[in-house]
């Protein structure tokens, strides 16, 4: 297993990311028998990418490289750039926005969980209980960043005007009685904002990471006909590979929907 870590919004990548396209030896992406290095985020995608690895790629005849990165945005510049066959970590609005301003091509393969947000605060228990003038961290991408308002919304604390739902920004919000400050913040460190801010809506894979246990959360997103599934994504070349097609299956499998529930009870339900 191999792991790039990031650090900060500066994205300084160690050197096992430079190492990462230079292994020698054929091409991964055009040898069949090359094992497929997929980049996921340490929690869940990394452990349920291993339980693949580990217990079910063998017998159906592929091998995979688990590549661990903790940040949002070198899974896509890394697979574009061929450093990867194939990333799992991310939802169909965020692939979207990040090709569309990035001027790359990137494909989804299948769905494979939905990792529902949560509203968290170490100060109230209930979000109405939030005070005058609070301060709610939020993930600071766009589609996470409208996921997050349309959150708050759902509970009335802001209201958003007609429309925007899809796209929602700070500038979107039409009503906010209590007059909360709205802080957009990295998606790692929302966690740790916990112990300034008076609330954050905290992504799934952190919540896992930073064991923030749902049964404590403000507010949880609804798991039912949610569109933020999180995807097996690759290069469009690669979209029709035997290697990637049975990677999306062994993912969607039966075997691996059991481990994910014996695994991330609750936090985690596969798509």
């Amino acid at each position: 297993m191999r792991r790039i870590r990031t650090l900060a919004a500066a994205a300084v990548v160690t050197a096992s990311a430079l190492l990462l396209g230079a292994c020698g030896g054929a091409d991964p992406a055009k040898d069949p028998n090359a094992a497929i290095r997929v980049g996921v985020s340490p929690v869940p995608h990394a452990e349920i990418l291993r339980y693949v690895a580990d217990n079910l790629a063998k017998d159906k005849g592929i091998k995979v490289d688990v590549v661990e990165i903790s940040d949002y945005v070198t899974p896509n510049t890394a697979l574009a750039e061929g450093q990867l066959e194939a990333n799992y970590f991310q939802h169909k609005p965020y692939l979207e926005e990040f090709t569309g301003a990035r001027n790359i091509k990137l494909q989804s393969v299948a769905p494979v969980h939905v990792e529902p947000l949560a509203v968290f605060s170490k100060k109230v228990k209930k979000i109405e209980e939030l005070p005058q003038g609070a301060k709610v961290a939020l993930p600071n991408d766009p589609s996470n960043l409208a996921r997050s308002l349309n959150l708050l919304a759902s509970t009335g604390l802001i209201k958003l005007k007609p429309g925007t739902e899809a796209k929602a920004t700070k500038q979107d919000v039409a009503e906010n009685p209590k007059r909360v400050e709205l802080l957009e913040t990295e998606a790692a460190q929302l966690p740790r904002s916990l112990d300034d801010a008076d609330a954050a809506v905290v992504n799934g894979n952190y919540q896992l990471e930073a064991k923030l246990d749902l049964k404590t959360a403000l507010v949880v997103e609804k798991a039912e006909g949610n569109a933020y599934a999180n995807l097996l994504v690759t290069r469009p070349e690669l979209a029709e590979d035997k290697r990637i097609k049975v990677l999306a299956e062994l993912l969607r499998s039966q075997q691996v929907r059991e481990f994910i529930g014996r695994t991330f009870p609750g936090g985690v339900i596969p798509a």
